[in-house]
Parts: structure tokens; C-alpha cells; sequence
């Protein structure tokens, strides 16, 4: 579990509280860490990183710049979490250890920059995400980002600029949630009444997909509610160990979402509706907003739960013939997979399309290596993971990957580009809304 951030003594001693104890140390979860894989080194697998947090609690080790690399090399990928045999929590211990790192002012350049200015400054408040992103809009539709590319590749810049250069989406000169009306019904009787989280990067760099969800959604009879003063939810702040902001803009969401009467809130992110599930945890020493966060979190639903365990009606007589003979395959978004343990009900949808060559992707589990900021601050490392999942990729020889959630299309595409691969990314509500022509 997260800590609640207003806790102001920043323990160390939480690691070697119970909350450690349950690790019993197997090793079986260095198989499935991507990290160790890279380097065959114990301290850079979820074990190596129990024993380091503990060290740390028991006082045998300072929080030092190897502790610190550690606590950041983690993806957070929580594969661990799946393998393991104890049901170990790795996950909120990595979260706590970046927050106690996030709130001594351990961290070095470029993380400290990218949370000050990138996460908190622009993420704080969607009205100056829209800003930025309109201006990187002008940027990349003037080719004056070229010239910031330029600048970053004559070394003019800091590395990290370069790698966001080259990361970066095409952004939208126009938002989903400016565009979609607050209420929107469906044309015969009603099945659900749902809030959509437009999120934050799907709200200005993946309109489109937003706009497709809630097409899917009134297609298959729900009411639609996306509220307008909504923004965003906080994982990125909650995984980077910034759990005040975190909880600020839980706080924001949680009285917003909760002036309306609604049955399931939907999300198409699958680290938004993974860190949604837990918002209970941010309030541990606040009864008002705990109570309120369990109302919240328990009704969550990542798009593909949503329409598959409730058996939603998308008619298969309605299917196009877009997808014929095409071969799909899907890559497991680790924060739905590892984190919501949903894995069939996207494959159960995707499979239900008609005339497809459906063929499971080696590995669909294993991270891309995109895991929020990670791709960018530690750019080296994340390509060596994203490398491994192209090759997977290339054995299948898909016309088409789909996916459920926005960091792994960027990061998917991004490694695409790189070896010149021309296949297409979906994101699954982009997929579906096609095979059914809605």
C-alpha cells in the first residue's frame, strides 16, 4: 500500500517493518524482471531491491546514489507481483522508497527536473497540459521541432531532451475532453451509466482513441457521462514517489466524479484504472476522503473488464470485413496485466472479430520498457527491453498489435520505427469501433 503523504516523518524505518517481512527471498521472481535481465546483477532484480530497503530500515545502509539508481532502474512493471508465490506487495515498496528518496531531495538532475517541471508543473493543472501541448502542436506542424531535434543531436541540449524528441507523439490541435459533450445518451435502452476518465496524454496526444471509447460505449447502450472538470488522476505523480501531488489530484477527481450518480467509472489507460483501483491508499489517515476513495476505486473498470465481463452486446452480425485476413496479436500493458490481472477479456474480444489471424505474441507480458518517464530518463535500458519485444513482435509478423494503453503505443511504435517495421498500433476501443463500424 502506498503511505499517505501527509505522514511528515518520511521513515525509513518502514523497510523494516512488516511490510518487508513477507518476501521470503525465493528468487523466483528474477526470471520474469526485465532489469535483471539486462544486467544478470542480484541488486537489480526485486529481490536485490527487497534486501537494499531493508538494509536501509535496519540501518546498515545510507540512502546513497546506488540505492537511489536502484529505487529509479525499477520499471515498476509489477511482474514480480504476478510470480510471486507470497503475494509480496513489491510494487507499493518501490513507490514508498521513491517517495522517502522524492521528499529528502535525494534525486539527481534530469528526475528532479522531469518531476518539477514535466509531471508536477504541467500535469498539476490540465489547463496548462493543453497549453504545452497546443505549443508542441505549432512545433511539430511549423517543423520547428526539427530544429529543436537539431539542437539536441549537436549536443547543444541535455541527452534527455533528445530522447523526447525522439519519443514524442503527434499532439492534437484539439481535445477529447473539449470536444466530447458532458452527457451523451444512447439511441435505444440503457444498459449502464458510466463516468469516462479522459485522462491526461489520451486527452491531448490520443483524442481520437478517447473519442472512440465513448463512440464503443454508446454503441453498446451505456449513458456516457465525461465530466468537465476533471483531470489527471495521479499515477504518474503516485509511481514516481510524489504522493502529495498524487493525492491532490485524487482529492480533485474523487469530488468531481462524486457530485454524479453513476454505475462503473470506465478507463482506457491501463495505469490510470490500475492506480484508480487503489486510491484508497493515498488516504489511510483521512476517514472522509477514505471512505470516499473506496466508493471510487471499487467501481473502476478498465474498458476491456468493462464490456467483456459484463457480456456487453457487440453484435457480431454488425462486424465489418476491415480486419479480414489480417493477422493480429496483442501486447499485455503491464499495469493491466501484472497490476488488474486482465488478460483474457481483451483477447476474448479481439478474438470474437471474424475473419482475423489471431496469433499470441511471444511473451505478451514482458515490458516494453515505456513505464511512465522511464524511456526518457533512462532511455539506454528502456531500448534494450523494447528491443527484446520487437524481436517478439517480428516473429509473429503481425499486420497489427493491439494494446490498452497509451505509453506502450508510443514506446511499440517508437521501436517500430527504429527497425523499420511497418505495422500498425491499435489501442483496443480504436480496434473494436473499426471491426464494427461503429
Amino acid at each position: 500500500m502506498l503511505i499517505d503523504s501527509q505522514d511528515q516523518n518520511f521513515q525509513v524505518s518502514y523497510f523494516s517493518s512488516n511490510s518487508l517481512s513477507h518476501c521470503i527471498h525465493c528468487g523466483l521472481c528474477l526470471s520474469s524482471c526485465p532489469t535483471y535481465s539486462i544486467t544478470f546483477n542480484e541488486q537489480s532484480s526485486p529481490r536485490g531491491r527487497i534486501r537494499l530497503m531493508k538494509a536501509v530500515g535496519e540501518g546498515k545502509l545510507t540512502i546513497n546514489k546506488n540505492f537511489i539508481e536502484e529505487m529509479y532502474f525499477c520499471l515498476d512493471c509489477k511482474a514480480c507481483e504476478t510470480i510471486c508465490p507470497a503475494g509480496f506487495s513489491y510494487g507499493s515498496n518501490i513507490e514508498h522508497a521513491r517517495f522517502v528518496i522524492n521528499n529528502k531531495n535525494f534525486e539527481w538532475g534530469s528526475v528532479r527536473f522531469l518531476q518539477n517541471s514535466s509531471i508536477n508543473w504541467f500535469f498539476k493543472r490540465h489547463s496548462r497540459l493543453k497549453l504545452l501541448s497546443s505549443c508542441i502542436w505549432l512545433f511539430q506542424k511549423t517543423g520547428m521541432i526539427k530544429i529543436i531535434k537539431c539542437l539536441s543531436y549537436a549536443r547543444l541540449m541535455p541527452k534527455w531532451v533528445k530522447h523526447l524528441m525522439e519519443l514524442m507523439p503527434n499532439f492534437s490541435i484539439y481535445f477529447s475532453s473539449d470536444t466530447l459533450n458532458e452527457y451523451i445518451y444512447p439511441s435505444s435502452f440503457k444498459t449502464h451509466k458510466v463516468v469516462f476518465l479522459t485522462g491526461c496524454i489520451m486527452d491531448v496526444a490520443f483524442p481520437n482513441i478517447n473519442i472512440d471509447t465513448v463512440e464503443l460505449l454508446k454503441h453498446l447502450n451505456c449513458e456516457v457521462i465525461t465530466p468537465k472538470q476533471q483531470g489527471c488522476c495521479g499515477s504518474l505523480h503516485g509511481h514516481n514517489g510524489d504522493l502529495k501531488t498524487a493525492r491532490e489530484l485524487a482529492i480533485k477527481n474523487i469530488d468531481v466524479f462524486s457530485r454524479y450518480e453513476f454505475d462503473y467509472i470506465v478507463v482506457n489507460s491501463a495505469g490510470c484504472s490500475a492506480f484508480m483501483k487503489k486510491y484508497e491508499a493515498l488516504f489511510k489517515q483521512d476517514s472522509e476522503y477514505y471512505k470516499k476513495a473506496i466508493a471510487i476505486s471499487k467501481r473502476v473498470k478498465d474498458l476491456s473488464e468493462f464490456i467483456s465481463d459484463f457480456n456487453l452486446d457487440l453484435d457480431y452480425k454488425q462486424q465489418t470485413q476491415v480486419f479480414n485476413n489480417k493477422v493480429i496479436t496483442y501486447h499485455d500493458a503491464c499495469h493491466l496485466i501484472h497490476a488488474q490481472r486482465i488478460s483474457a477479456q481483451p483477447r476474448r474480444l479481439i478474438r470474437s472479430i471474424s475473419g482475423i489471424d489471431y496469433r499470441e505474441l511471444p511473451e505478451a507480458s514482458w515490458c516494453c520498457g515505456s513505464a511512465g518517464i522511464y524511456n526518457i530518463i533512462n532511455y539506454d535500458d528502456s531500448m534494450k527491453i523494447l528491443k527484446r519485444k520487437i524481436e517478439n513482435i517480428r516473429s509473429v509478423k503481425p499486420d497489427i498489435i493491439v494494446t490498452g494503453n497509451p505509453g506502450c503505443i508510443i514506446q511499440i511504435e517508437h521501436g517500430l520505427r527504429k527497425e523499420n517495421l511497418n505495422i500498425e498500433v491499435l489501442h483496443i476501443a480504436t480496434f473494436l469501433r473499426k471491426a464494427y463500424g461503429i
